[in-house]
């Protein structure tokens, strides 16, 4: 292929002038088709976001880049980067199943992302009793998996469970142990078209749990962003791409590539 520019093909000012016109526009089209497919990219199939905290460790760690699906619930203006009002609703989505990670648009701003676990569906009865979650009435299955030497960043103590919902789906989640403010709920009916979302790090986590003028409260369909799928990267809090010792002291390569569950 002839890389010479077209402009060395001419013969005076005139030439280089328009070849160099040729070029710039060239450079100019193929950095506006490459925008405009990341835009597509963005909106129809996936979007990475970063964990920004602990509320769903032990499965997310505050430094995880994830790749979420944007084709799993369908899509809604949140989709579209700034949420622009141009529809109502969700189109071309099926609904979240319990047990999925899920980002969303915090209903209070309908701008902040957040990221938790779908356990209430839409009819769902769903409450804390004595630290034990319960759907409809029933007590989800846990069984502690570690409660021995395990603390949180800040050394407390931290208990882990295997919890199974009623459909059978299983996934890790922990706590603090007994006696702390969220361990005991009122009864929380899922209205229909909404979602009652949990953090994993059951202690440290602002959700359904809490009202939505000072945590979550239920989340409309219409919130939904999409499926968290895959951690493509992590690294510890306190690394920087300006600091390129972080890059080897703080990264976390057993992370890499971790189908969330």
């Amino acid at each position: 292929m002839d890389s010479t520019p077209v402009y060395a093909r001419g013969k005076g000012k005139k030439g280089k002038k328009g070849g160099g016109g040729n070029e710039t526009f060239e450079i100019i089209k193929t950095i506006v088709f490459a925008l405009l497919i990341a835009l597509v990219l963005r909106i129809f199939l996936f979007q990475p976001f970063t964990i920004p905290s602990a509320s769903m460790e032990p499965n997310l760690y505050e430094g995880d880049y994830i790749v979420v699906s944007k084709w799993s619930y369908g899509y809604s203006k949140h989709s579209i980067p700034f949420s622009p009002p141009l529809f109502e609703g969700r189109i071309f989505g099926q609904s979240p199943k319990r047990g999925d990670i899920v980002v969303f648009k915090l209903p209070r701003d309908n701008k902040t992302d957040y990221i938790k676990r779908v356990i209430g569906l839409p009819g769902d009865k769903v409450q804390m009793i004595n630290n034990v979650l319960h759907i409809n009435g029933q007590p989800v299955k846990d069984v502690v998996v570690s409660e021995a030497d395990l603390t949180n960043m800040y050394g407390m103590p931290l208990i882990q469970a295997r919890e199974t919902t009623p459909e059978g789906r299983s996934f890790t989640v922990q706590d603090f142990g007994p006696g702390n403010d969220l361990d005991d709920t009122v009864e929380f009916e899922v209205p229909a078209g909404h979602y009652f979302m949990m953090g994993d790090n059951r202690d440290n986590s602002q959700d359904s749990r809490m009202d939505a003028s000072s945590g979550v409260g239920m989340v409309p369909a219409e919130n939904l962003v999409g499926k968290a799928e895959i951690i493509l990267f992590s690294w510890e809090p306190g690394a920087s791409l300006w600091n390129p010792v972080s890059w080897f002291s703080k990264v976390r390569p057993s992370r890499f590539f971790n189908v969330l569950q």
